[in-house]
């Protein structure tokens, strides 16, 4: 979800936390961190993720992306390929390729949150406009940019699109896009916290003013703690990686975590190290030091 555009320029070498419990899974967020700004896999992190599962372990995707965008890592899936999207809401498992994945969790926003966000949020900041994210469809208002790159399934005020008759009933939504044309992007997701409350879960991913609006327990973080409980892996197992807001809490749950070089200030700071920029493979210069450590 995030844009091709660095946060901070930093690039300072890894700091590598001290070896502790040998890791069972490395979890790793996608744009601004595994993916290059030309949303590629560069060879050298290819052949990291590979050589982490011959060492026995896993690697597991966690994006804010939706499961129909996660074409650019599915040649790289190795042995269980699930990955989780949507900042938490799915669990999804890649191995039928484009346009075939299968759902194998789904955390849903209820309509009822969903709608309250919508209210509370447009009181709060009026001129927001907002896109809708199911487990297939993809609904936006009139006036919600052309941010992602795809034809919306439907045009309707967000109050229609989330109406238990509405044009997507059939399929659970995942989460809420909210996008403000003016508001500072750090401005906006405070605003929309202390507005929405515990109805919803906000964060963001891109250095834009967009939100996404999720379960109110749903994070990358809770999904993954599931994920991990049902392989019998403990928090301080987990490698992460990440670099907007919507990776914090990730970041701060893992026993071993790094902020990428190209970080949001709040990511450093939530993060147990700091590697180098996505487009210095920063993901694999980690699991490159980690490797020789087994």
């Amino acid at each position: 979800m995030r844009e091709n555009e660095l946060v901070t320029s930093a690039t300072r070498q890894p700091e590598t936390p001290a070896a502790g419990i040998p890791p069972r899974l490395i979890a790793t967020d996608l744009d601004g961190t595994l993916l290059r700004d030309d949303k590629s896999v560069s060879p050298r992190t290819v052949a990291a993720l590979a050589a982490a599962e011959e060492a026995g372990i896993e690697v597991f995707f966690v994006t804010g992306r939706p499961a129909r965008w996660m074409d650019v890592v599915s040649d790289h899936v190795h042995g269980h390929g699930l990955a989780i999207c949507g900042n938490g809401a799915a669990v999804v498992d890649l191995h039928g390729g484009p346009g075939a994945h299968r759902f194998v969790k789904v955390r849903e926003l209820a309509r009822e949150n969903a709608l309250d966000a919508v209210r509370l949020l447009r009181e709060a900041a009026p001129g927001t406009v907002y896109a809708v994210e199911q487990t297939y469809g993809f609904y936006q208002e009139p006036d919600y940019p052309k941010l992602h790159m795809e034809i919306p399934d439907n045009l309707a005020p967000a109050e229609e699109l989330l109406a238990e008759d509405g044009p997507g009933a059939a399929e659970p939504v995942l989460k809420i896009l909210a996008y403000h044309p003016s508001i500072d992007p750090d401005a906006f997701l405070t605003l929309s916290r202390m507005a929405i409350g515990d109805r919803a879960n906000v964060t963001r991913s891109s250095p834009s003013a967009l939100l996404e609006i999720s379960g109110p327990d749903v994070s990358k973080a809770s999904t993954l703690a599931l994920c991990c409980a049902e392989r019998g892996i403990s928090h301080e197992q987990v490698v992460a990686f990440g670099d907007m807001p919507n990776d914090v809490e990730m970041l701060t749950w893992a026993g071993q975590s790094y902020a990428m070089g190209n970080a949001h200030p709040d990511v450093i700071a939530a993060a147990s190290g700091r590697t180098v920029a996505n487009n210095d493979d920063g993901v694999a210069v980690v699991i490159e030091r980690m490797l020789e450590r087994l």
